[in-house]
């Protein structure tokens, strides 16, 4: 016994995940009360001095910009944004007594905060030829999010006031829309009740399904005060709050349940609490820590587009999914020190029931999918497929009033602006002149006779040598033609006439800009895509020691993305389920990409580093798989089921951007917790077999080690023995037979 306790190998220094969750566990209250005042700081803090959102969609270098940039230069007055007021009277509206009663309503919208200017309907072109409808145009001083939304209100107000004796009257334009716009509704609260539900059913227990949720709550109220503080400094957009929400809730929900899980599942084998805690963090805790900066990655990707609006968004969701992380590896070890001598306690009675053992319907279905590896490879993958397909055919674009509810202000706007002036008129194209006003008449003339121009309106000298040319296409500002005519006036028919003439023409507009924007970012997608997959790539072979399963775990990643785009497609630009048809917000994808990569990603490694903990210790492939997803199904799919209600209750909010993220990530979570890590996974696992875990020799020599799946608390050896088929390493048989209950557990 002597010698044998001489020769024993040194034990291993203790990892940063687990003096962190010993520490958290021993100063428990301490790491609580440390949690409280972070988020009453900076919740106090930001109600105090307010936040400072602003949407930044400046794009440039393109046509509508630099129209935009010479406006607010030599013509300052005619940069802001306006709005319009419309008016029906099916009677007509020149009687003298309604035009008095509109003329008086528009002269005191004149005088309210940031109205730059008032167009009666009587002066020009203001009234349809039927003489039924008609608008005023009020110009404001500003663009939308520059003009507080109460001064909006008080427009919105005055005007309705003009209302009655036939007479009807809606307000349209961007500024109008911003303050009828809603948050998510009761979407949080529906998706926490929800997964509170789901827990419960998984725990059997109110106090250990809570854990996750308080860990949820404390991460996304910090996040959301310290980001409110942040928009003083940087631009953030405005909806960027119910965006973390969103990821927010969804992951501090997932992260905080897999630790969880582990703890539990340690308890389940006897370990004592504090080290089943300490253990968890260790295993667990890493899983988290890589799947986090995996998301976050995938966010600080989205810097590549070099588009600004995006950019403080993609910052303020990775700031929520790092809070959210670091809640779940100190604040989670300090809340299982409290209540879990009660947890522990529902541990014990499910033991002395005979139902320690978990797993085994896990086991028996990973059977059946590796004894029917193809099938479960082949028919789960053409469903993919198939469902990614209609993303092809995905239009890139913005909702406008047009999608909007049929009760609001700006959709009646809208139907009576295309009822009296055609459909373009929602969607004008803005046409600067830079040159003399017979420069400007020629180029008038040119567009005039343009396929797909309904009316281009003579010009108006607004500056020296400055003109606008107002032109209004024939079809609706999201049809495809009228994408096809801003490409027509800007290749073919403007370049030839400032050839002659020598003049400068840009085109602008909201609808130009809508282009702009969709093909900017459809041409720097395929760039963000590979910054991002190529970085998970690098990142899982350090972890994994494997060139094949980063591969294909990218490439499943990438599809389950393709499918929540295509269902996107078909919902919300196709109709289905009875939803408006529309494009889909151009910014939606890239972000969708970013959250749900990294989201799917989060599942993968957690599936791969309990199967490679597995490997590493029999170097049995087909065990690795069957212990991997015996021991993490479970779990899994319950995070995954979380995950999915938690997105999909967004659906619920008034908003149609939010809406879309909602389904976009609850089908890209649900592909990947259900298709890909019930089927396809082990099946290309199986398939693969040993080869699944090869790398090249020259390749495990030169690449550091990263692990996820150290036996937390148990002695290892400070090193250990290279292996000749994976090149990586193998525990002693001590240590292997130490860490053979914690993989099975």
């Amino acid at each position: 016994m002597a010698e044998s306790s001489a020769t024993a190998p040194p034990t291993r220094r203790s990892s940063v995940f687990e003096r962190l969750g010993g520490w958290s566990y021993r100063r428990r209250w301490l790491a609580v009360v440390l949690w409280v005042l972070v988020l009453a700081g900076v919740t106090v803090a930001a109600q105090a001095v307010g936040t400072d959102y602003r949407n930044d969609f400046r794009l440039p270098g393109t046509d509508s910009q630099a129209s935009l940039d010479l406006l607010e230069e030599r013509a300052p007055v005619q940069s802001g944004e306006s709005l319009q007021v419309v008016f029906e009277r099916p009677a007509g509206l020149r009687d003298p007594g309604v035009q008095s009663r509109i003329e008086t309503m528009l002269g005191e919208v004149g005088k309210l905060p940031h109205v730059a200017g008032v167009q009666s309907p009587y002066e020009g072109f203001g009234i349809s030829e039927q003489g039924t409808i008609g608008y005023a145009t009020v110009a404001l001083d500003g663009q939308s999010a520059d003009v507080p939304a109460d001064d909006v209100r008080r427009i919105i107000d005055v005007a309705t006031e003009a209302e009655g004796e036939g007479l009807r009257v809606e307000l349209g334009g961007a500024p109008v829309r911003a303050v009828q716009e809603g948050g998510g509704g009761g979407a949080e609260f529906a998706g926490m009740i929800a997964a509170l539900v789901i827990m419960v059913i998984l725990f059997g227990s109110i106090v250990a399904a809570s854990l996750p949720l308080v860990i949820a709550i404390f991460a996304v109220g910090s996040a959301i005060g310290l980001i409110g503080l942040a928009s003083h400094v940087a631009t953030i957009a405005d909806f960027t709050a119910p965006l973390m929400m969103l990821v927010g809730l969804g992951v501090g929900i997932d992260y905080a349940l897999l630790i969880f899980s582990r703890y539990r599942s340690e308890l389940l084998r006897g370990v004592e609490r504090r080290q089943a805690a300490v253990n968890a963090q260790d295993t667990a805790g890493r899983t988290v820590f890589f799947a986090g900066c995996t998301v976050i990655l995938a966010l600080m990707g989205l810097v590549v587009l070099g588009l600004g609006s995006l950019q403080g968004v993609a910052l303020a969701v990775a700031m929520t999914v790092a809070v959210t992380m670091l809640a779940s590896l100190t604040l989670l070890p300090a809340l299982l020190s409290l209540v879990g001598g009660r947890i522990e306690k529902g541990v014990q009675k499910r033991l002395a029931k005979g139902k320690g053992v978990e797993g085994a319907v896990w086991r028996r279905w990973v059977t059946w999918v590796q004894r029917h590896r193809w099938l479960n490879a082949l028919v789960p993958l053409a469903v993919l497929v198939a469902l990614a397909l209609p993303v092809i055919n995905m239009n890139l674009g913005f909702a406008d009033a047009g999608n909007d509810p049929e009760s609001t202000h700006s959709r009646q706007a809208y139907d009576l602006l295309a009822e009296g002036f055609g459909p373009g008129f929602n969607g004008p194209l803005i046409v600067l002149s830079d040159g003399s006003p017979q420069d400007a008449a020629r180029a008038q003339t040119a567009i005039a006779a343009t396929e797909g121009v309904a009316t281009a309106v003579p010009p108006n000298t607004i500056g020296e040598n400055l003109s606008l040319i107002i032109v209004l296409p024939e079809s609706k500002p999201q049809d495809q033609e009228t994408m096809e005519l801003v490409d027509r006036l800007r290749e073919n028919v403007l370049p030839p006439v400032a050839q002659e003439t020598g003049a400068r023409y840009l085109i602008g507009g909201s609808t130009a800009a809508t282009v702009d924007f969709s093909e900017a970012v459809a041409a720097k997608m395929p760039i963000f895509v590979l910054v991002v997959v190529g970085l998970s790539i690098l990142l899982l072979i350090l972890v994994f020691r494997s060139l094949l399963i980063p591969l294909f775990a990218s490439v499943l990643n990438v599809l389950s993305v393709g499918v929540a785009l295509g269902v996107m497609t078909l919902v919300f630009q196709d109709g289905r389920l009875g939803v408006e048809p529309g494009p889909i917000e151009a910014y939606v994808p890239v972000m969708i990409f970013a959250v749900a990569f990294g989201l799917s990603m989060d599942y993968q490694v957690f599936l791969l580093s309990r199967m490679h903990e597995e490997w590493e210790r029999s170097k049995d492939p087909t065990e690795a798989v069957r212990e991997g997803i015996a021991t993490t199904g479970k779990v899994v799919t319950a995070a995954g089921a979380i995950m999915v209600v938690v997105f999909a209750a967004f659906m619920l909010s008034p908003t149609r951007m939010l809406a879309q993220f909602g389904l976009g990530l609850a089908v890209a979570i649900l592909a990947d917790a259900l298709l890909i890590g019930c089927l396809i996974l082990p099946a290309l696992m199986q398939v693969f077999g040993r080869r699944a875990w090869w790398l090249p020799r020259f390749l495990a020599r030169a690449l550091p080690r990263v692990a996820l799946e150290h036996g937390g608390g148990v002695d290892r050896p400070a090193s250990a023995p290279e292996t000749g088929a994976a090149g990586g390493s193998t525990p002693d048989g001590q240590a292997a037979e130490q860490a053979a209950p914690s993989a099975r557990a």
